[in-house]
């Protein structure tokens, strides 16, 4: 009998699929299509056992689909662009480029082993000239058509990184990667047109109905549609040129509890009055300072400056209002500019507080409803009007804001607005490592796009990284053109695209990879949508967000046909993989973290020392809680690696990795191949035709639950039913051809799980070609019909035993069985039950 050795079987099945070309995808329009794609990896240089969760997720679902008789998609490629990779050149020398074409050879190198369904025919990298030049000859169509354009714009800036950062990249006030606390600049920005198509992302977004509820919300929440009044104030001794400042609020019913008016540092009346005020000017330079998202303005120091304007109430002329300058508001949101109602709004309230304006409230809460005091939150909906003009009858936020802005418009002070949360997508970023933005300036004809036919800008490769900053502004020549309209001497635009941008459509690249235009309309009609997307939760609004926007701007340029508007029919958010972190201290009482492989038994091997144990913690390099795929895949094989991650929890919940795991996951492969073996060695005989009866009954209901727990994505309910599988291998008494029948489509049904194992089964039973070719089992229905049942035996309410029967035999029946077994005659001692109850279907209790 052979051992179960998979170094040495893996690499052969590998070789052989591959020489078979069996995952190479082929538009087949005499086939349905499916396609599966992973989230790409960004090129760090190793993948970690959540990659490889990742990864046999996607291969389970198109091994499957392929068996189903599906054309299948899918493909893998890198998401190269990015600081990393320039930060690794400033720290280590070299180039972005050697850095990371080096990382994708050792991430290739570590993936392959893995056995999956890949078509690698297909793989590209963002940071490959083909892709980004085709990237930016759709960034020219997008121009064209009025999706791109070129603004100043207060941004958030990374004073590490030296670049512009959008919103959604800035994780309570800093920069995502560096981690450095972000500041408000003014900078020449190119942005998206993504506020556009606000309302229609959102409104579609109930349509995705095989996408998590959590990421619909997420995305709902980030859009943020309101409805409110718009209105204006008139000044009161205002520069010239600013008779009215502009106001947009969603709470228009709170319009009587106003106490200032504050505006944006930013606001074209601040920038009036800091040219003629330095002690303004430098207030004004403080407070640009902090970030410009939500959390940097909540959590921040509210700061603000009397400018000494007055505006008068739009209810009541003579009532003005002063006007401040404060730091926590923005000038894309909404107008630049707010009314600030303290007794209602938590920021507006501390702001009063502080430099003691006014708190003035418009409600209080109906008795017993809400704690009393100065302030009531907006929130609040059980509420009695104190001074108002929606009218005192209105109990209900939604209805007062609905009345109030009626009285506006009635009044003709104000009209009712839609507005959305979401703002224009800023792409423009001030580094090296990333696609250039093919745009150039002429003096003479300004803003030039550049002619598709000088496609791609290539980056240049001698750049040096012996300073921050952008390389690409410092180099002596790369900069320096002509100007595709008059031929005169022009500068090429310096700043490079956000690397969100390549992620967004790489989706669609997959479908024709190598042509010469972003897309090919067959291949792109044949492939599009994506059927199932599967990656982390933490790109519910970053990547997902963007790429719904550019499907739909790429269905308006030409490069995708409607219906891939949504490029995701179905979304799958895995959980992470985790493992103990073990952890020691040095001298000075600073922590030392060390690798799986150096502990035992909760004591380092080399000293015996003992180690902290931090359970159940995502997989990080620098807590060292890392598990090195490539040591599984020496010491236990693929299957092992893939089998595991399948069959511990469901594949939306984290799963801890353990050694002890690993190890038994080992032994239960290396099981069923030796039960395969004594099969395969087994000689003809009669059998029992209950038994085998009983073998195809299993095996065929194996078919219908591995089937629906591949569809309903509950992978480890199809690794439990081949556990239990193999189980009744063990014990079966079936003839050895109905033995062989039954592990044949027993290794179908584990090809997507552990195809290599399933390959030598498949074999080893004389299946034709590969079994990841060979057509999906079916379940016969009439197998699937329960003719049985098995009653425990429950005497004075313990179980004893248990009776098997035909399903349909009367009471009467089932009792005269019961009677008769050992373990209740020997419980009677010769006399006669109290009861004997048969519950039909479910228990026998015998009552002594």
């Amino acid at each position: 009998m052979t051992p179960y050795e998979p170094s040495k079987t893996e690499q052969n099945w590998q070789t052989a699929w591959n020489e078979a070309g069996v995952f190479t995808a082929r538009r087949d329009p005499s086939k349905p299509k499916y396609y599966v794609l992973e989230m790409f990896p960004y090129p760090s240089g190793r993948i970690h056992m959540g990659h490889v969760r990742n990864y046999t997720m996607g291969d389970v679902v198109a091994r499957y689909k392929m068996a189903q008789g599906f054309s299948v998609l899918h493909p893998m490629g890198w998401d190269a662009f990015g600081m990393p990779a320039e930060n690794a050149a400033m720290e280590r020398g070299g180039h972005p480029k050697t850095w990371t074409y080096g990382n994708i050879a050792d991430m290739r190198g570590q993936m392959k082993p893995l056995g999956l369904s890949i078509d690698w025919s297909r793989e590209f990298a963002t940071c490959d000239p083909e892709y980004y030049g085709q990237q930016q000859a759709m960034f020219l169509d997008m121009l064209k058509a009025g999706l791109v354009y070129r603004k100043n714009a207060v941004v958030n800036w990374d004073p590490v990184d030296m670049t512009v950062l959008a919103n959604e990249q800035v994780i309570d006030g800093k920069g995502w990667r560096s981690g450095a606390a972000v500041e408000r600049k003014e900078l020449t920005q190119w942005f998206f047109k993504i506020s556009d198509y606000a309302g229609e992302l959102l409104d579609a977004l109930d349509g995705l109905e095989h996408w998590p509820e959590k990421v619909r919300l997420m995305q709902a929440n980030w859009i943020g549609r309101s409805q409110g009044l718009q209105f204006a104030f008139e000044t009161v001794n205002a520069p010239e040129g600013f008779d009215k400042i502009e106001c947009y609020t969603t709470r228009p019913d709170t319009l009587m509890g106003a106490s200032f008016v504050g505006i944006s540092p930013d606001h074209p009346i601040a920038k009036a009055l800091e040219k003629t005020d330095p002690d303004l000017a430098a207030f004004i330079a403080e407070a640009r300072k902090g970030g410009t998202t939500e959390e940097a303005i909540e959590t921040g120091e509210k700061l603000g400056r009397d400018t000494g304007i007055r505006v008068r109430h739009p209810l009541n002329p003579d009532w003005e209002l002063p006007v401040w300058i404060a730091n926590f508001i923005l000038m894309d949101y909404g107008t630049g500019a707010i009314f600030g109602c303290p007794a209602h709004d938590a920021r507006d309230h501390e702001f009063a507080t502080k430099y003691g304006l006014t708190i003035t409230p418009v409600f209080a809460p109906v008795e017993g409803e809400a704690p009393t005091g100065e302030f009531v939150p907006l929130k609040s909906e059980k509420v009695r009007y104190l001074k108002g003009f929606a009218g005192e009858e209105v109990q209900t936020g939604e209805d007062a804001i609905k009345a109030a802005i009626a009285f506006a418009e009635a009044k003709g002070f104000g009209k009712g607005v839609t507005n959305y949360r979401l703002r224009d997508w800023g792409l423009s970023r001030q580094r090296y490592w990333g696609c250039p933005i093919p745009v150039v300036y002429c003096e003479k004809c300004g803003v030039v796009p550049e002619k598709k036919e000088n496609l791609p800008v290539l980056l240049p490769d001698d750049v040096s990284f012996d300073r921050p900053g952008n390389p690409l502004l410092r180099h002596p020549s790369w900069s320096q053109t002509t100007c595709p309209c008059c031929g005169a001497p022009a500068r090429r635009e310096t700043d490079t695209m956000d690397t969100f941008v390549d992620s967004s459509w790489y989706y669609a690249r997959f479908t024709n990879p190598h042509a010469k235009t972003p897309t090919v309309a067959e291949d792109a009609a044949y492939w599009m949508d994506v059927d199932q997307y599967i990656g982390g939760i933490e790109h519910a609004i970053l990547h997902l967000l963007y790429s719904r926007f550019f499907a739909r701007a790429m269905v308006k340029t030409g490069h995708l046909p409607e219906k891939a508007k949504e490029p995701f029919k179905a979304l799958f958010t895995q959980g992470m993989v985790t493992h103990e972190i073990y952890k020691t201290t040095d001298a000075n009482g600073r922590p030392v973290y060390h690798l799986p492989e150096e502990v035992e038994n909760g004591v380092l091997k080399a000293t015996g020392e003992a180690v902290e144990i931090i359970p159940s913690a995502k997989m990080s390099k620098s807590k060292k809680n890392v598990v090195d795929p490539m040591n599984i895949i020496g010491s236990f094989g693929a299957d092992t690696a893939r089998f595991f991650v399948m069959s511990d929890s469901p594949p939306e919940r984290d799963v801890e990795w353990t050694a002890a795991g690993a190890e038994a996951t080992s032994k239960f492969l290396a099981r069923v191949w030796r039960i395969a073996q004594e099969i395969a060695e087994g000689a003809p005989d009669a059998g029992n035709p209950a038994e085998d009866k009983a073998l195809l009954k299993t095996v065929h209901k194996a078919i219908d639950d591995v089937t629906r727990a591949i569809e309903g994505f509950a992978f480890n309910k199809a690794v439990a039913t081949l556990y239990g599988l193999a189980n009744a291998f063990a014990k079966s008494q079936a003839s050895n051809a109905v033995k062989r029948q039954a592990m044949q489509i027993a290794a179908q049904l584990m090809g997507p799980l552990v195809p290599h194992l399933a390959e030598d089964i498949w074999r080893l039973m004389g299946g034709e070609g590969f079994v990841v070719t060979a057509p999906w089992p079916k379940a016969d229905p009439a197998l699937l019909v329960e003719d049985e049942v098995t009653l425990p035996i429950q005497i004075n309410g313990k179980k004893r035993g248990e009776v098997t029967v035909p399903k349909t035999m009367p009471a009467n029946e089932v009792e005269k069985i019961v009677l008769a077994d050992e373990a209740v005659i020997k419980a009677l001692a010769g006399g006669q039950p109290k009861k004997l109850i048969v519950v039909p279907g479910r228990i026998v209790n015998v009552v002594i």
